[in-house]
């Protein structure tokens, strides 16, 4: 029985889909004016792995990410580099995608561009208009009527007056209410006609919270099972969501949110302003894509994830000390038998509200076992779980050799096949301690074992 924590419950809930064996799920996706940070690469991993979880328990999965291919960034960044906007978020898509699929991450079902759906959000604009919800300001915009919607707070927690007395409420004249946020935004003097569009209301373009209202709705139902996206999101997007589509269509939006945690560096929020800012690019010139995958999902999806060159060699290490027991023992593709006990582990974890760390050490308790044993059906049932994650799919012998340096294995692999031989001959395993020692010998690494203990230095 799947369990997930709901942010709207605030606890963990039975996962009970609208449509039996079917669900339909939505993540807000990327605004492209720039290349994917570490912040996106966590959501595209969190939810590619929840994606991949529902199908293997059995369920018909319909996942849309959107693109956000209209925004004020994306408008000034354009008019910065002399561009359109089509060429400058065409580039960026490009990139996302690769970065994408660098990382493991399946394409979603659909993958909905703001562009193309302008039509069904005037739509909603309209239909917003007609219960109330919305109006014309003097200024041009259409804004949302805040305070006329009764269940506002209802996701994020916040009460109507303790927004409208916090310093983060911007005042603006032109608005009812300092709450109210922007449906259709009127087209500026000298704007491009790329970034315009006819309405009722005159020319101009919707804003960001409306876009994925449309989208989720047209694609998947005025009323649909998982919507999620990172925490930072939570408020105001999906709390302006959820008033937008209830409001429009006066039912519940969604029966599930999910939102992971924060990416830190250092235990700060990584952010430009703070100069720790990691595209996804810039990582995978240090390390191996599967090693950053494997970072993501080692950390549970809704816990801060602290990023670091430490933490990533120390993943970089763990991923291969799992390689290095399905290189002792080739293993066969095959699918998972459910019924075996370390499978019932793994299901039980992922179960779980997606407990990827308990997977994980699943994971590392077969390698033991694969070492142990010298079995190629663990070894094969190893393989067959990882890949539930998107992991240990390529051939150990390829990773292994691209997991060295210049100057052959870094310290992190050294260290954890150092404590794999370590195990092995407390289990009395003696030819894979010996395995081992030959390993690392023939790529110039040499063990002195004393009684202090192991040490090793390059040939």
């Amino acid at each position: 029985m799947l369990k997930i924590h709901n942010t709207l419950a605030r606890d963990k809930q039975e996962f009970k889909p609208i449509d039996a064996n079917k669900v339909r799920m939505y993540v807000c996706g990327m605004t492209v004016y720039d290349y994917c940070h570490l912040g996106h690469a966590r959501v595209m991993v969190v939810f590619d792995m929840v994606y991949r979880w529902l199908k293997s328990s059995g369920y018909e999965v319909t996942y849309v990410r959107n693109i956000t291919d209209i925004d004020d960034k994306i408008i000034k960044r354009a008019a910065e580099n002399n561009e359109s906007i089509h060429t400058l978020t065409q580039r960026f898509i490009d990139a996302m995608h690769e970065d994408a699929d660098a990382l493991g991450v399946q394409r979603p079902d659909h993958e909905p561009r703001a562009t193309q759906f302008i039509p069904q959000m005037l739509q909603m604009v309209e239909l917003l208009e007609q219960n109330g919800l919305a109006y014309q300001a003097a200024d041009g915009d259409v804004n949302y009527a805040v305070r006329k919607f009764d269940g506002y707070g209802k996701l994020s927690g916040k009460s109507l007056e303790d927004l409208r007395a916090g310093e983060r409420v911007e005042v603006a004249s032109n608005k009812h209410d300092p709450l109210d946020f922007v449906l259709w935004k009127h087209a500026k003097d000298g704007e491009a006609d790329e970034v315009k569009w006819d309405s009722k209301w005159g020319k101009g373009r919707p804003g960001w919270h409306l876009e994925c209202s449309a989208m989720g709705s047209e694609l998947l139902g005025n009323h649909f099972d998982i919507h999620g996206g990172g925490a930072d999101l939570q408020f105001p997007h999906h709390e302006n969501e959820i008033a937008q589509s209830e409001g429009a269509h006066q039912c519940q939006y969604v029966n599930y949110w999910m939102h992971n945690g924060f990416v830190r560096v250092d235990n700060e929020k990584m952010s430009k302003s703070l100069g720790n800012f990691f595209t996804i690019r810039e990582v995978l010139k240090k390390y191996d894509a599967e090693v950053v995958r494997f970072f993501i999902l080692r950390a549970h999806y809704r816990s801060p994830l602290n990023y670091s060159d430490h933490h990533l060699d120390d993943a970089k290490g763990a991923l291969t000390r799992l390689y290095t027991a399905l290189k002792s023992v080739p293993a066969d593709v095959c699918e998972v038998d459910w019924s075996e006990a370390h499978a019932q582990r793994f299901k039980a974890a992922m179960d779980d509200d997606f407990n990827t760390p308990e997977a994980v050490a699943v994971l590392f308790d077969l390698a033991n076992e694969v070492n142990r044993r010298q079995s190629a059906e663990v070894a094969a049932q190893l393989k067959a779980l990882a890949g539930v994650l998107g992991l240990l799919q390529r051939d150990a012998q390829e990773f292994l050799q691209g997991a060295t340096t210049a100057g052959g294995l870094d310290d992190a692999a050294i260290n954890t096949l150092i404590e794999a031989r370590i195990t092995a001959k407390k289990e009395k395993n003696f030819a894979e301690a010996d395995r081992i020692r030959k390993e690392l010998l023939e790529d110039g690494i040499v063990l002195e074992d004393t009684v202090q203990g192991t040490s090793w230095r390059r040939a």
